[in-house]
């Protein structure tokens, strides 16, 4: 039977790797597959490993001499392909599991030439992958022709893509052999044949990179890598050029100057100048090539770099590179004249750097550039010599304290001011006092000085050092420490090591606590259940699974506090958890007293839900407040239960069966949300204490949130909370707008308060800090809600909240059939309900605030039925009647 897919996989002397990309291969979910293995006259044992394969699957093509490149091997197996669709995957990377399968689906349901998917690379230890410019591949769509987005020539990879094999040989699609960087190649001439493809925004390929020194020294072959990229450069604009494409090489340029040339750059600081100049001899005269407009459209510090080449000044490239890598440090020096910012000391256009911001950004946020100069130590103490420059001037506009900081040490510092603008500091730390715990450390941190003001905002950067600079080595208590440059960007680390008897306590100690933490506890707990007597003037409060003081639970704590109840509350609180007032009393979540006073209380009030598997003890009433409305799935409609997997499913019935009462915040959330969940309980139909203070206010919001988050009085806020996405939790991608097009609009008029979920790891970029404000660690939501003069949103239950304030309302959901297909799901059509405009691009949401008096009043019909249907209950007295349901007749209450 003929395949569906071939695969062809090259490979060269690297047997080592090969087992795990085959292993991705033949797992495919699509199982009628070819997987061809081309092996370019490696001299390992690539064909003995081939040979042991009892998968009548699998094909070997061994090449007879090796090419060096990778063009020659791909090309003989696409000739070998039998399938009407092919993909290409190089030995030591690996395809995902279901990559043949949905990238064929997608081929076969659009009539694409070809399916482009996420390609990304594992970071380190954590598990975790770095995606490649995922923005490019999302939302999922069809392009027809790269000239309708030629962004996408930055997508130059020839394996995160399912060819149609005829197209390829139809058009005469070949990789160029004697050739690095082939890819670059083949993907200008597929874009150029290519009258429609497809993208989607799954991952369907892991890059592994080859094992490498840590820190390689610098050779020559590092200069011919320079000239292969170069070389590849001037052979793909000459392919647009001869295919009718001359209009696309501009954008293929752009895709060198961000990808090609900045792989080198980034790299700079490793090198000496002498190479630099080389460096840029080489690069010089194809940056003289680029179409007209091209350099303009550049990052900025990439223009200043392509300027500082073609100048022919290495020592001032070597110090822009620093500002593209790493820490992305701050310039040495800049210049501000009629409201634009420029690098260095001269207002030349080429050094025009004003679109990143940096002269805007707020004291937190703002950037400093220090510099170690000589370093040594002597015993466990390291000196240094610290040169600090304020190109924005920071320290002269604030009165700070400096400080320098590593590993929970704090060294005072007293920079003296240099005749030159700069400051100089001379630095002793004595590595002995760093806290490493009882039982050591194993790990690194990088030095950072920070500059602290009176109010108690701080900024901080790490320190760069020269890359040349020898480590230093020392003994301090149990541990081996290193002091050394570390990565690209050559910034100073302390690394320490501890010793081995230190490192084996560690291990059994690590041993100890799992078995502490999971069934030795639960085991424990159960025992004292049924032997240790409930006390009813004892509860044990949760919100977020001990990761913050905020929601249901804390209004409810706080009426109990107010009325002066005959209840002691204990706090769950996670390791390291934050924005806990001093006066309320803490217990370590998971802790043995955790699990002590989970056996003892005679309440528990959360809003999420206890450990799962602890029952709840006899006696014991169960408050779950919940932390939202039901405008996504939930319970067993939810993506985590809705599949018929009784383990889960059963885990959560229990779990739910524990609780005796339920807050509500009104019937339709009670019509949702209650059968979704299977619950039977009392329901305290009240409201919810949250909404409590967004009904009746607070005058003190505002001025915290300015103040905490540094917003200027004559800017208006905008809150954009969307929630996270269940096929990416963790991955960014549930902030959806274009936050520099929102710069460029709004900057001048509004700051954006972002509000990511806690289940979201998004880092906001440094260009559009002068707009956004990152409000993750803002310990209570609520002040958010009533400091902000409007909210963006997306499926977020933080839309029912808002609606108590009466302010205007925008829903942002340019993934919305997605999402309802294929991620969470949703129990409304959210187009048909919204209290405000559904927009689905960026242009739109600017248009909409710039006339929100307007949109506002088109929409009033529509946010007054939203209001009526999740907010109808919300009197500003929902804690207040809880308690006085739930806490009733509590011994020795007042007025009992």
């Amino acid at each position: 039977m003929q395949p569906d897919v071939s695969v062809v996989l090259i490979t060269v002397n690297d047997s080592a790797r090969l087992p795990r990309a085959i292993a991705s291969v033949l797992g495919q979910s699509l199982r009628n597959l070819e997987l061809i293995i081309v092996d370019d006259a490696g001299a390992d044992d690539t064909a003995a490993l081939v040979s042991r394969l009892d998968d009548p699957r699998v094909r070997y093509v061994r090449r007879d001499a090796p090419s060096g490149h990778r063009g020659a091997p791909r090309n003989a197996g696409l000739d070998a392909a039998r399938a009407p669709h092919v993909m290409f995957l190089d030995g030591g990377d690996e395809l995902t599991r279901h990559a043949c399968k949905s990238l064929l689906l997608e081929v076969e349901r659009t009539g694409a030439d070809f399916a482009a998917g996420q390609i990304a690379r594992p970071a380190g230890a954590t598990g975790r992958t770095q995606r490649y410019r995922p923005e490019l591949f999302r939302p999922r769509r069809v392009v027809d022709g790269i000239r309708a987005e030629p962004r996408l020539f930055l997508d130059g990879f020839a394996t995160n893509k399912l060819y149609r094999t005829a197209f390829l040989r139809e058009q005469g699609l070949r990789f160029a052999e004697n050739l690095h960087h082939e890819d670059h190649v083949f993907t200008a001439a597929l874009f150029c044949a290519a009258r429609r493809f497809a993208i989607v925004p799954w991952t369907v390929c892991l890059s592994h990179p080859a094992a490498a020194p840590a820190s390689p020294p610098p050779s020559a072959g590092d200069l011919d890598g320079v000239r292969d990229r170069v070389r590849a450069a001037q052979i793909s604009d000459a392919v647009l050029r001869d295919n009718g494409c001359s209009d696309l090489v501009g954008h293929r340029q752009q895709r060198f100057l961000a990808q090609d040339l900045r792989v080198h750059l980034n790299k700079l600081p490793r090198h000496t100048k002498v190479w630099i100049k080389e460096f840029a001899s080489v690069v010089r005269p194809y940056l003289a090539e680029l179409e007209p407009g091209v350099l303009q459209r550049a990052d900025p510090m990439i223009r200043v770099c392509c300027h500082l080449i073609a100048a022919d000044q290495a020592e001032d490239l070597l110090v822009a590179a620093r500002s593209l890598t790493g820490p992305k440090a701050a310039p040495r020096h800049a210049l501000r004249v009629d409201g634009r910012t420029y690098w260095g000391t001269r207002a030349h256009p080429a050094l025009d750097i004003t679109p990143l911001r940096l002269a805007e950004l707020p004291f937190a946020a703002s950037r400093i550039r220090h510099e170690v100069g000589e370093i040594s130590c002597q015993g466990t103490v390291v000196s240094m010599t610290v040169r600090t420059y304020d190109p924005f001037a920071v320290l002269r506009r604030w009165k700070t304290t400096a400080e320098l900081t590593v590993k929970g040490l704090r060294v005072p510092l007293a920079p003296r001011r240099q005749p030159d603008g700069s400051y100089l500091t001379q630095v002793e730390v004595d590595l002995a006092r760093a806290r490493l715990g009882r039982l050591g450390f194993d790990g690194g941190r990088d030095v950072r000085v920070s500059h602290v003001r009176p109010d108690g905002h701080r900024t901080s950067d790490r320190l760069l050092v020269d890359p040349a600079t020898p480590p230093l080595t020392l003994t301090a208590g149990r541990h081996e420490v290193t002091v050394a440059p570390s990565g690209d960007g050559a910034v100073l680390r302390v690394s320490w090591r501890p010793s081995r008897a230190l490192r084996r306590a560690a291990r059994l100690r690590s041993l100890r606590d799992l078995a502490g933490r999971t069934e030795l506890k639960l085991w424990v707990y159960r025992g004292l259940i049924k032997v240790v007597p409930r006390r009813r003037d004892l509860a044990l409060f949760e919100s977020d699974l001990g990761a913050s003081y905020t929601g249901n639970p804390r209004y409810i704590y706080e009426e109990i506090r107010r009325r002066d109840l005959p209840l002691r509350v204990r706090w769950s609180a996670r390791a390291k958890a934050a924005g806990f007032p001093a006066d309320v009393p803490l217990v370590r979540r998971m802790s043995w007293r955790y699990v002590w006073t989970m056996a003892r209380a005679g309440y528990w009030v959360d809003s999420h839900g206890f450990p799962l598997d602890f029952p709840k003890p006899k006696g014991t009433r169960y408050l779950q407040t919940w932390h939202g409305q039901a405008l996504k799935t939930v319970g067993f409609e939810s993506p985590d239960l809705r599949g018929d997997f009784p383990g889960p499913r059963e885990r959560w019935r229990s779990a739910v069966a524990r609780w005796d009462a339920l807050v509500s915040p009104g019937p339709e959330f009670e019509r949702v949300f209650v059968p979704s969940n299977e619950y039977t309980g009392a329901v305290l139909g009240f409201g919810s204490p949250r909404c409590d203070v967004l009904v009746n206010g607070d005058p003190g919001a505002g001025p915290r949130v300015r103040e905490a988050l540094e917003i200027p009085e004559d800017r208006r806020i905008l809150l954009y909370a969307p929630t996270y996405r269940d096929l990416d939790r963790r991955g960014g991608t549930s902030v959806r707008v274009d936050l520099d097009a929102l710069a460029r609009a709004l900057a001048d008029h509004w700051v954006v308060v972002l509000r990511t979920h806690p289940a979201e790891r998004f880092t906001v970029p440094e260009r559009v800090r002068h707009l956004v404000r990152a409000a993750g660690p803002y310990p209570e939501v609520n002040d958010l809600i009533l400091a902000s003069d409007a909210l963006v949103s997306d499926y977020s239950s933080i839309i029912c909240d808002y609606a108590c304030t009466g302010r205007p309302i925008l829903l942002y959901a340019d993934d919305h059939d997605d999402y309802v297909r294929m991620d969470r799901g949703l129990n409304y059509d959210l187009r048909e309900i919204a209290p405000g405009p559904v927009l689905t691009t960026t242009a739109e949401l600017v248009a909409a605030l710039r006339d929100l008096p307007a949109v506002s009043a088109e929409h009033a019909e529509r946010y007054a039925d939203f209001a009526a249907l999740f907010c109808a209950e919300e009197t500003g007295k929902a804690a207040a009647r809880v308690v006085e349901a739930f806490f009733s007749g509590l011994p020795g209450e007042k007025g009992t």
